[in-house]
């Protein structure tokens, strides 16, 4: 187990959108690579995590399964040419570095955005998909429950996850804060850019709400809607759905606004109106706050707030990375500890094993008082006899020093013998 997790990884950090598309999978293509990992390779205990940044498959194995998974992985996408994209794959094949990556991005420092909140969320996802396919052990449990310990750990004690830091992302959450006594407030998203495209996949974190969206190109609106089942309208009915929309972003590149005080005209506005021009020229003419109802919100003051928070998470990342640091190490030493589990487990069972040997030869002399008291003190003499070694044991797995002390005890106890003789009894 000890010096066996590896990891294959695909990110934005190397990857254009339209291959991470490719490669992207949902809950049921999960679960049915999972299965095939199984089915196909070596592989004892296995994650895959795929959101729009990344697609990364953990695992544990003595052997590298680098080139089986990327074929696995063409298997269940459907890609013949599966292999025309492996120099977008990266093969994290020793044991710390990818314990340390899978931390990395759990906590959100290999984010996009710096401290990302949903990461951690998409992990346990991961996580679920994995133990429902019977695919997750006692390492990876271990682990994962160590990382989720650790990210409680950053929020409460660190600045990385305050606020907001992606403009995207600041827009939504100042959304969700002017309409949260609409009971479903109507969002209109005009122009599918990159900011309006993570716009709307940022907009999954608002519960209860309808949203439209209207894109000069229909074919790029009509597969984000179906992917977040929203709704598409055509680009040249963008006035209707501005009247009838309690938000309205725009992103629309455009040479004079596309949205002025005339696209209201004598239309009675009944509530309040909320604009976010996220667009360079800008999409809303900057008077439009004169028509009563309307406000307007725009780039700088939402990247101002998206730069400041931006700024406190990036000067938390040496306290986060010490959090971090501490979590690897407790947990380095558990996995080391794990490597010698089954030889304190055949030490006790040999002790155990003469404890009731010579039990047995006396009890029959003795009444139910005197048989209980001998139990007792054998008991508790097995266990101070057994509690030395084991420390001795778990401190020389800190030292990297266990197998010596593991050969003087098979020796000494003659473990591996008793291990048999103890199973043929059973």
């Amino acid at each position: 187990m000890h010096n066996q997790f590896k990891a294959v990884s695909l990110s934005y950090k190397n990857t254009p959108v339209d291959v991470r598309e490719m490669v992207a999978f949902d809950e049921a293509q999960s679960k049915q690579f999972l299965e095939l990992i199984e089915d196909y390779s070596e592989i004892s205990e296995a994650l895959i995590v795929s959101t729009c940044n990344r697609t990364e498959v953990y695992y544990s194995s003595p052997s590298d399964h680098y080139e089986t998974i990327i074929k696995l992985i063409g298997v269940v996408k459907g890609m013949s040419n599966i292999s025309d994209f492996k120099k977008s794959f990266t093969n994290l094949n020793e044991h710390n570095q990818a314990v340390q990556h899978l931390f990395n991005v759990s906590i959100g420092l290999e984010a996009q955005v710096v401290g990302d909140l949903q990461i951690i969320n998409q992990i346990k996802s991961a996580y679920q998909i994995a133990a429902d396919q019977n695919i997750i052990g006692p390492f990876l449990h271990r682990l994962l429950h160590t990382i989720f310990f650790t990210n409680k750990r950053v929020v409460q004690e660190t600045a990385f996850r305050d606020g907001a830091a992606s403009l995207s992302y600041a827009t939504v959450e100042l959304i969700n804060e002017l309409t949260i006594a609409h009971e479903k407030p109507n969002i209109l998203v005009l122009g599918l850019g990159e900011i309006g495209e993570d716009v709307v996949r940022n907009l999954e974190h608002i519960t209860e709400k309808e949203v439209v969206i209207c894109n000069r190109s229909i074919e790029k609106a009509n597969a984000l809607a179906e992917e977040f089942d929203f709704t598409v309208i055509p680009f040249e009915n963008h006035r209707q759905a501005i009247l009838d929309a309690d938000v309205i972003i725009s992103s629309v590149r455009v040479e004079t606004p596309l949205i002025t005080k005339e696209t209201f005209g004598d239309h009675k506005i009944l509530s309040h109106k909320y604009l976010f021009d996220l667009s360079m020229p800008r999409s809303i003419d900057q008077h439009i706050e004169e028509v009563n109802g309307l406000l307007l919100y725009n780039i700088d003051g939402i990247q101002a707030k998206a730069t400041e928070a931006l700024e406190r998470r990036l000067a938390a990342i040496p306290d986060v990375q010490a959090i971090i640091a501490e979590a690897i190490d407790e947990f380095g030493n558990w996995s080391k500890e794990m490597e010698v589990s089954p030889v304190i487990n055949k030490l006790k069972n040999a002790l155990e094993d003469i404890r009731q040997t010579e039990i047995a030869r006396y009890v029959k002399k003795a009444n139910d008082a005197e048989a209980e008291l001998l139990d007792k003190a054998t008991k508790n003499m097995m266990q101070k006899i057994i509690k030395l070694p084991v420390l001795q044991l778990k401190a020389a797995c800190k030292r990297g020093e266990a197998d010596s002390l593991i050969e003087v005890l098979n020796d000494l106890f003659n473990l591996e013998e008793q291990s048999e003789k103890i199973k043929s009894k059973g």
